[in-house]
Order: structure tokens, then C-alpha cells, then sequence
């Protein structure tokens, strides 16, 4: 075979065929740039918001440090930091167990050094000032100065109550720097200088294994080389350098791994593999319906030009060259646009679901990662390409007397005549011209139902979310109220930090009160004899009984409890011989019943030590026996001390009363009428600034709003991707109206030139507009329900504050508008296209 040069005369022949298609041109760019943007606004939400909740988290976390050692000493330290798999690590020295000044008691604050590593990994970025050099110099976050009555000024003069060891310190101290407090980490810092560390090395030797004070420990942040198996690393960082990972070994060095990094936690599952790359699939597909629409009509409106290319010898894989270097062209147009365009729309949803988080607040940034541009544009790419295959094939098979015999939907001839008894009506022809192209006809209505039921699936999602499920986890009653330390404090300590009567007795003369009720506890109250759960580490008192966390209940919050086994009879349990086990809940509030130490009907021996479990063994205490009467779920938002006990009980409150020397009361649980919440929310606010500032509240409201706005971002993911998804469908069936009038012309001509009147031609058109809004009705609800029934409940099933609700009607309200644009466009396209006299359409054939 004679091999001749011609990609030069292909690619002139592809360029001038380019340059007369201009309105092919313009709406293949749409559709190209509408692709690629769908491609972009996911991949920048899902990096965006990935980046920004990682950011996030890290400072929750306190710093981005890949991993941690804990609790360790300056030898510790010394021989472990030159370990080759560490780049970088940070010297964080806590210079005292608690910061105890009074203006903290609703914020805790802790009191650190930190090197330079440290200030780097933590975030610590000065606004004014310089780092601590004196013995006496300190920076501090804004927000931890504003608490203490600070001036944001360098050399402003500040006292700290310092606990050392149990010990109360009271040192001045001058400020040389600031920075603006993280609003994601609600913890005050307070940093003090090396010289500082020096001056008092005596004091902060870390004595943490022998008591568990935490002064003078080392908390040494790591950064690797990268984020992945930072498990594995930090293990064999611990191991190489000598040291164990076995609690029980006198060379254990405490650890952990950041759980800020998304690679330390995400894991491809078989389920999530399937998930992503369903979604990327059915992306690529709604692009594909359209592209390949387009180029079908190209190559079908171009038939006759690409069989006269046949009869001079150009070969069907030049032809195939031809319309890959157009969609090439087309694709350096579109994509561009659709990538830039994509990223801002994808930056400006990214806050929303940050807002839906629980980092609601933080500062977002989305920037342009490189990876959002070169996915979105190789798939996008892809997509063209797999979308230009089909149509690229049929040019290059067909045969000239193909090509010049071409109607819509016919390239091979020999089609079967219909015989009717229905006469020419236009609803019947109308019906009978869908099906000569049944695949176009399938494309264009799968194309326009995909984006209705993705609103109705993303509306479904929204309406799924339990407002009862949601507010419930975090809130028992409309308030709570309790100390301030309550609130952050890991337990409760005693009588010291009570919930105050005059409080509870103000909460209780505000108009709307309809009911409320204690909740006693406190430490080292109650313990249990001859426990099950024996491991050594667990806490127990001078004659070896292990400590139990007990609370006594009055009645709002004891008829609140959920029962998971047994019985909960209110009259056996205020006849003091009967006691209630708690058990913890998992993230989808299942009970985790093997944690529970104790059958329904066994014995319970506790012992009371009248508030002194740490007395000598002389010391008078009382046995009491009960039987466990069921299994009910540990609730941390209102029933808890917020610490992790082996042993949970509950007990009536006038049962538990007698068994400590000072009842506490923990907590306040109340409810008030629906039109004075507003009014006690003031209240609350205004008597814990300025009555009582030592004590504090939380209320449902909060996680009211915090569903709201997760409702309303899921409603504006999905309604603009939706919107995408919908401009790609109405443009696919603007494309399918546009194929069978320009393929149809001389058709429409010849039933024109033997009486078809142009409002007949028109009616018939529109008849094939509703029959495809007809055929998207039927198929987007009978999608709709599938999505709901095997995406929305299985997901709903998945996630805890989801309950599964059936929704269709928000689809059923859209396709009136569909109605409207199935009569629009067909006379919009045919009056655009219908310029021509009917002679010169009859011509087009010659």
C-alpha cells in the first residue's frame, strides 16, 4: 500500500469543516464547558472542603503534627529525636496542671513552652509583639487576655494562679506578644520562654508515671515525611529508639497520630470504592449523553460531505482524524472555561459545608490545588473523547448512497412502510418521528430525568435529617444548666463546682418554667465491691474497691432514660432495693451491651464512704446491696460527668442522697413553653455574664440551627448540581430538536410543498417535544423512587441523625416547567431554522 502525506490536507479539511459549523461549534463548547465545570465544582468541593476540615481539625487538635509522644521526659525526647524517619520535631513542655485563675472557669487554659517547631506545628502566628525571651515574659492568644481584663499591648503586666502538683503558684509575668485566638480551638494558651524552663528545671522534672501530674511532661509533636501509615511510622520511631508500645512495660512511651489527617483515617472500602466510582461514572455519562448528541448531529447534518470524502479516497480512519480534531479543538475552548468557572462555583459552595460541620465559623481558604484542574480536564477529555467514538464511526462507514439517501435516524435504507388507519394527524406522526431514532430519543429523556432526580433525591437527603434524632443526641431538655467548669472540666468534682440552688431557683420563677430536675454525682462518692472488670490500671480506693461513677436522678431526667433491657419500674426503684447499669452508645446509638458488667437480676454491693474514699481504713463507711432492674443508654449531653467509667449507675435522687455525706448537684434539666424559649435563652445568657458568672448553660437551640444549616447546605449542593445536570439536559433536548430539523429539512419541505401548513409542521413538532417531556415524567419518577428506596434509605440507615422519609413531590412540581419548555423549544428551534423558501431546502439534495 502506497503511503501518501496528507495529515496536513486532513487537517485542512478538518479546520474548514470546523469554521462552517459555527453554531455546531458554539453549542458543542457549551456542553464541553458545562462537563468540565461539573467535573470542577466536585472536585473543588470535595478537595476544598476536604482541606478546609482537615485544617480545621488539625487545630482542634492542637497543631499539624503527623504524630505525637506523650508524657515523655528530656531523655525520652533526647533519644528519640534524631530517629532518620523524623523530620521535624517539636519541644512542647506543660509547665503546670491547670491555669486557675478565676476568669477562666469557662474556658480552660493551659500554660506551655513551645520551641520554634512547636509555634510552627500549633498555628501560633504573632500579630504584635515578639517571642518570649525573659524569664518573666508570656504571649498569649487575644481571646485568653480579653478573659483576664489584659490590654492587647507588649509589656502589659498579668498575674497567673498556677496549679503545681496540686500545689496553687502565683507568678506575674509580663506580655511580649499576641496572636488572634483560632475559633475552632477552644482552649486558652499561655507560653512562657526557655528561660523560664531553666529557671525552674527543679520544679517542672516530670514526676507523670509515678502520679500523674502533668508538670514538667513533654508532649513532642512529629512531622514525617508525608501523612500515610503515620501509624506504622510512629511505631517504629517508639520501637528503633528503644522503647515499648505495651502499656504494661516500664519503657511504654505513650503515642498517638493525628486524627486531623484524612489519610490516617480514610480507608477505601469496597462500599465507598463503589460509591466514588459510581459517581464519577454517572457524571461522565451525563456528559457523555450530550457531546455525543452533538457530534451525532455534526456528523449527520455533514453525512453527505463525509460520503462525497469516501468517493476521493479518504479513508474512514482520516474521517475518524477529522472529528477528533475537532472535538480536540473544541475541548481546548470548553474545557478552560469550564475548569475556571467550575472552581469559583465549587469555592463558593466549599463554606457551605463547612458551615454544616461542626467547624461552623472557622476561617475557610479553598486554593487552587492542581490536581482539581488536571482531573477535572483529563476527565472531562475522556469523556469528549469516548463521546466523539460512535459518531466518529458512523461517518467513517458510511457510503456515499448512504450518505445521499440520509434521512434522521436512517443510514442503511430499506425501511419498513407503516400502514395506519389513524390518518396523518400530527400527534401520530409526531410519535411515529421519535421512534426512527429510538436511541437518540432514550439519551435525551435519560439526560433531562437525571437532573430531576438528583434534586429529588438531594431534597429527599435534606428532609431525611431527624430534627428529634439530631437535637436529641446532643439535648436531653430545652436547658441545661450546671457550673462553668461542667462543661469542660473531663469530670465533675464535687460540691465545690455544684450547680448553684439560687440558680436553679431563678430558672425556676421565669415565666414559661413547666418542669425540671437534678442530676447528683461527684468523684470518689460511691465504690464497687469485688468488681468484674479487674484490670489493674483501673481507679480503686484505699481497700481495693474500684471507683464507680453513680448519678441520683429526680424525675424529669430519671423518666428520660432509655431502656435497653430489663424493666424500668419507677416504684421499685424508689424502694431503694434496686439499681439501674449504664451502657455506652456507639455513633449510630447502638447499645454496646458487652460493656455491661452485670446481668439483669444480679447483686451490686457499693460502698459508701460518706465523700472520704481516700480516708484511712478506719474510716466509718456503709454497704448498700441492690439488684440490677435493667440496661439503660449512658447520655453524656445531660446524665454523665463526661468521664469514662467502667461502672455507670443510676439510682433515684432521694435514694443516692443518703449515700453521700454532700450531695452535688451536677446538673439542671428543664423545659419551658414553646413562646418563652426566646425569653429564657436572654435570661440564661444575661444571669451567667452578670448574676453568677461561674455558672453556665446549653440549649437545644443550638443544635436547631446547627440541623437548619445542614439542611439548607445539602439543599444547595444538590440544587446547584442539579442545575448543572438540568442545563445539560434542556441542552440536550434542544440539540435533539435541532437534529431532526436539520436532518429533516427536505423532509419538512416535501410535506410542505404537498399542503402541510407551517402551524401544522409546528404542531407536530411540539407534539414530539411533550412526547419526550412524557417520556422524562415516567422515567425521572420511576427513577426517583428507585434512588430513594436504594441510595437515600441505605444512607439514611448509615447515618445517625437520618430517618428515612419517601419524597417524590418536588419532582412532580418540576415538570409543569418541563411541560413549558416542551411547547418552547420546538418553536423556538423550527422559527430559527426555517428561514430558507421551500424550493431551496428541495435543492439541498441535488
Amino acid at each position: 500500500m502506497i503511503k501518501v502525506k496528507n495529515k496536513k490536507a486532513i487537517r485542512k479539511l478538518a479546520d474548514k469543516s470546523f469554521k462552517v459549523n459555527k453554531a455546531r461549534n458554539l453549542i458543542a463548547i457549551v456542553a464541553i464547558a458545562l462537563t468540565s465545570l461539573l467535573f470542577t465544582t466536585l472536585f473543588t468541593m470535595g478537595i476544598g472542603a476536604g482541606e478546609s476540615l482537615q485544617r480545621a481539625t488539625m487545630r482542634q487538635a492542637g497543631g499539624d503534627g503527623h504524630a505525637v509522644l506523650k508524657y515523655i521526659t528530656d531523655d525520652e525526647f533526647n533519644h528519640v529525636k534524631n530517629h532518620p524517619l523524623i523530620k521535624e520535631i517539636a519541644y512542647n513542655r506543660i509547665l503546670s496542671d491547670e491555669v486557675k485563675n478565676d476568669k477562666f472557669l469557662k474556658r480552660h487554659t493551659e500554660f506551655w513552652y513551645y520551641d520554634d517547631v512547636g509555634m510552627k506545628l500549633g498555628f501560633i502566628e504573632l500579630k504584635e509583639g515578639h517571642k518570649p525571651v525573659a524569664e518573666n515574659e508570656v504571649i498569649a492568644d487575644s481571646k485568653t487576655l480579653q478573659l483576664l481584663g489584659v490590654p492587647l499591648e507588649v509589656g502589659a503586666p498579668l498575674r497567673l494562679k498556677l496549679d503545681i502538683r496540686g500545689k496553687e503558684v502565683q507568678r506575674d509575668f509580663i506580655l511580649s506578644g499576641w496572636w488572634k485566638s483560632d475559633p475552632v480551638f477552644n482552649t486558652g494558651q499561655i507560653f512562657a520562654s526557655r528561660s523560664y524552663v531553666d529557671a525552674h528545671a527543679k520544679e517542672l522534672q516530670s514526676t507523670y508515671k509515678k502520679d500523674h501530674f502533668y508538670t514538667g511532661t513533654i508532649s513532642a509533636y512529629m512531622m514525617f515525611d508525608n501523612s500515610f501509615d503515620s501509624r506504622g511510622k510512629l511505631n517504629k520511631v517508639i520501637t528503633e529508639s528503644g522503647y515499648s508500645l505495651d502499656e504494661d512495660a516500664p519503657n511504654y512511651i505513650a503515642s498517638n497520630v493525628n486524627w486531623a489527617y484524612i489519610s490516617t483515617n480514610f480507608s477505601l472500602d469496597t462500599e465507598t470504592i463503589i460509591a466514588l466510582t459510581s459517581a464519577l461514572l454517572l457524571i461522565m455519562f451525563t456528559g457523555y449523553l450530550i457531546i455525543y448528541n452533538i457530534f451525532q448531529i455534526s456528523v449527520m447534518r455533514d453525512i453527505r460531505f463525509y460520503g462525497l470524502l469516501k468517493t476521493i479516497g479518504t479513508s474512514g480512519n482520516q474521517i475518524r482524524r477529522i472529528i477528533r480534531r475537532q472535538a480536540l479543538v473544541l475541548s481546548g475552548i470548553g474545557i478552560p472555561i469550564g475548569l475556571i468557572a467550575g472552581f469559583f462555583i465549587g469555592k463558593s459552595l466549599v463554606p457551605f459545608i463547612i458551615n454544616m460541620s461542626v467547624y461552623n465559623g472557622t476561617e475557610i481558604s479553598v486554593s487552587p490545588n492542581p490536581w482539581i484542574f488536571v482531573g477535572s480536564a483529563l476527565f472531562a477529555l475522556i469523556t469528549v473523547m469516548i463521546s466523539t467514538f460512535k459518531p466518529g464511526r458512523i461517518a467513517a462507514a458510511v457510503s456515499p448512497v448512504e450518505a445521499v439517501r440520509y434521512t434522521d435516524g436512517n443510514t442503511k435504507g430499506g425501511r419498513k412502510l407503516k400502514k395506519s388507519t389513524e390518518g396523518a394527524k400530527m400527534i401520530h406522526m409526531a410519535r411515529s418521528n421519535l421512534g426512527r431514532n429510538k436511541k437518540r430519543t432514550v439519551l435525551v429523556v435519560i439526560s433531562l430525568s437525571l437532573s430531576l432526580v438528583l434534586l429529588n433525591t438531594a431534597f429527599t437527603l435534606s428532609q431525611s435529617i431527624d430534627m428529634d434524632k439530631f437535637v436529641s443526641k446532643f439535648n436531653d431538655t430545652d436547658f441545661l444548666i450546671a457550673h462553668a467548669e461542667y462543661f469542660h472540666r473531663p469530670y465533675f468534682s464535687g460540691p465545690k463546682n455544684g450547680t448553684s440552688e439560687s440558680f436553679i431557683q431563678a430558672v425556676q420563677t421565669q415565666p414559661g418554667f413547666e418542669e425540671g430536675g437534678r442530676l447528683y454525682g461527684g468523684r470518689l462518692v460511691l465504690t464497687v465491691e469485688n468488681g468484674k472488670y479487674t484490670n489493674e490500671d483501673d481507679e480503686t480506693d484505699s481497700r481495693g474497691n474500684f471507683i464507680a461513677a453513680v448519678y441520683g436522678l429526680e424525675d424529669l431526667p430519671l423518666h428520660r432514660l432509655r431502656l435497653l433491657d430489663g424493666e424500668l419500674d419507677f416504684e421499685k426503684l424508689a424502694s431503694g432495693k434496686y439499681i439501674l447499669e449504664g451502657v455506652d452508645l456507639d455513633d449510630h446509638d447502638i447499645p454496646q451491651m458487652e460493656k455491661a458488667l452485670y446481668k439483669v437480676g444480679e447483686k451490686v454491693t457499693l460502698h459508701s464512704y460518706m465523700g472520704a474514699a481516700e480516708a484511712p481504713l478506719d474510716k466509718e463507711y456503709t454497704t448498700h446491696a441492690f439488684t440490677v432492674l435493667g440496661h439503660v443508654a449512658i447520655k453524656y449531653s445531660t446524665n454523665s460527668d463526661r468521664r469514662s467509667s467502667k461502672y455507670n449507675f443510676y439510682l433515684p435522687a432521694n435514694i443516692y442522697k443518703p449515700l453521700a455525706e454532700q450531695p452535688a448537684v451536677m446538673s439542671y434539666a428543664f423545659n419551658v413553653s414553646p413562646d418563652q424559649e426566646d425569653a429564657m435563652e436572654s435570661f440564661l445568657k444575661s444571669y451567667t455574664e452578670t448574676t453568677e458568672p461561674v455558672m453556665n448553660y446549653t440549649s437545644k437551640f443550638t443544635s436547631m440551627n446547627e440541623f437548619s444549616g445542614m439542611q439548607n447546605t445539602i439543599m444547595m449542593i444538590g440544587g446547584t448540581l442539579s442545575l448543572i445536570i438540568g442545563l445539560i439536559g434542556i441542552l440536550n433536548f434542544v440539540n435533539a430538536i435541532l437534529t431532526s430539523i436539520l436532518t429533516r429539512r427536505q423532509e419538512f419541505a416535501m410535506l410542505q410543498s404537498i399542503g402541510m401548513t407551517k402551524k401544522q409542521l409546528r404542531g407536530m413538532l411540539i407534539y414530539e417535544g411533550l412526547y419526550y417531556v412524557l417520556g422524562t415524567a415516567l422515567s425521572s419518577i420511576l427513577l426517583g423512587i428507585i434512588f430513594s428506596i436504594s441510595i437515600v434509605k441505605p444512607l439514611s440507615s448509615m447515618m445517625w441523625f437520618l430517618s428515612y422519609h419517601f419524597i417524590i413531590w418536588p419532582l412532580l412540581v418540576l415538570l409543569p416547567l418541563l411541560f413549558l419548555l416542551g411547547i418552547l423549544i420546538p418553536i423556538a428551534v423550527y422559527s430559527m431554522n426555517n428561514k430558507q423558501s421551500i424550493v431551496e431546502r428541495l435543492r439541498e439534495s441535488e
